[in-house]
């Protein structure tokens, strides 16, 4: 399998299509991190690097929140996390020398303000920049009516194509928690989408643009449960395309871009049951949150001498313990540990070993990587002109 031509760093577009279309036909998926910080993108960039492999690190509102500052209580404080930890990647995201996919979770409809908060950055980066800030978004809209849901997703849709934006659509209902979206008490029968109600989706959103996946519902759930908790039926994906493909009258084996939630237990055999059925994202957030604390437990464990107070330890009770308690070593080992468990997500995923890292020269990336479009001065103007002729 040769290695898709793709540039490193955050992509967008054309880009996303291209990546996105090499993993559904060479048979792998791209692992979604929930980051919270700079910290833990950081940790899933390296693992991306170290495992030689494209990654998407997406933002969620709760997720947003806290990289913004949990005191900050203004209303659009969950967009400007949002924006901060994009810049951050797009930023830092050349220096690991893979494609990143930057991406916002779960918005459901009393999260639109959140969603429509990031598309206005997007449209402010477009202007300036040629393209979004973000490369995709999702929308969840999976507890409304169909109708509503695909309506709404058609709204946003023609708002994102011209930018070309990926979307993420759920349709069928995860169960579980996850960052204040609490579905533990659905109907189970919701817990399984059907063929017609995904092609639904496809006949209301190709019309605009291809760039688009469906999460559909298997009996998914989020949060943490032993494999065999919960009743799992990936080959019902494989119907999905069987009935796009018929309806479609096409030759394409898997005509849809399919994604998997509430991975968390998932045997191995059901993982690689979805990615052969034209999964090509799935979300991993639980899983890497332990191992995040794990990494700072075992630290705290195996130096628990040295951490109960600036001085005194076995040493002596004059002995310092900054080298201990100093941020930058504990949450470092909260690092490692993260990007273990990103990498056994990757090679689960198959995506390990599909991109050669490109880690640029020592030195050779300008520090400041943004370049605005050249602008034409009197064309700008008339434009000016002609937006606020057309606002009276």
């Amino acid at each position: 399998m040769a290695p898709c031509d793709v540039p490193v760093g955050v992509i967008t577009g054309d880009d996303v299509v291209k990546l996105l279309k090499h993993a559904k036909d060479n048979g792998y998926a791209i692992p979604a991190f929930n980051c919270t910080s700079s910290s833990t993108a950081n940790a899933v960039m390296e693992a991306a690097s170290k495992c030689n492999s494209p990654v998407m690190i997406q933002a969620s509102n709760g997720g947003a929140q806290f990289m913004a500052g949990k005191s900050i209580k203004d209303k659009n404080a969950c967009a400007a996390g949002s924006v901060a930890l994009a810049l951050h990647v797009r930023a830092m995201a050349p220096y690991y020398g893979i494609p990143v996919i930057m991406h916002s979770d779960h918005c459901a409809k009393k999260l639109l303000p959140w969603f429509d908060g990031m598309l206005e950055a997007d449209e402010a980066y477009f202007a300036q920049y040629g393209e979004p800030l973000f490369s995709s978004h999702m929308l969840d809209l999976s507890e409304e009516p169909d109708e509503e849901n695909i309506a709404i997703c058609v709204e946003y849709f023609k708002k994102m194509a011209p930018m070309k934006i990926w979307l993420e659509m759920e349709i069928g209902i995860t169960g579980g928690e996850e960052d204040g979206v609490n579905n533990e008490d659905i109907d189970p029968e919701k817990l399984y989408t059907s063929p017609e109600q995904v092609f639904s989706v496809y006949e209301a959103l190709s019309p605009i643009g291809d760039m688009f996946s469906i999460a559909a519902a298997f009996g998914n759930v989020h949060g943490v449960y032993k494999p065999g908790n919960v009743s799992l039926s990936p080959e019902r994906l494989l119907k999905h395309q069987e009935y796009a493909k018929e309806k479609l009258s096409t030759e394409e084996s898997k005509p849809i871009y399919l994604v998997m939630h509430g991975g968390s237990g998932s045997t191995d055999e059901e993982i690689a049951t979805a990615v052969s059925a034209g999964v090509v994202k799935m979300n991993v957030d639980t899983d890497t949150q332990w191992a995040y604390w794990d990494g700072t437990r075992a630290f705290v464990a195996a130096n628990h001498d040295y951490l109960q107070g600036q001085i005194g330890n076995p040493k002596g009770p004059d002995a310092p313990n900054k080298k201990f308690y100093d941020p930058r070593v504990w949450i470092r080992k909260a690092e490692e540990s993260m990007i273990e468990r990103v990498g056994l997500s990757m090679e689960k995923l198959g995506c390990k070993e599909t991109f050669p890292c490109k880690k640029p020269e020592s030195g050779s990336l300008p520090i400041y990587n943004f370049k605005p479009l050249a602008h034409n001065p009197i064309k700008d103007a008339i434009g000016m002109v002609g937006g606020l002729l057309g606002k009276k």
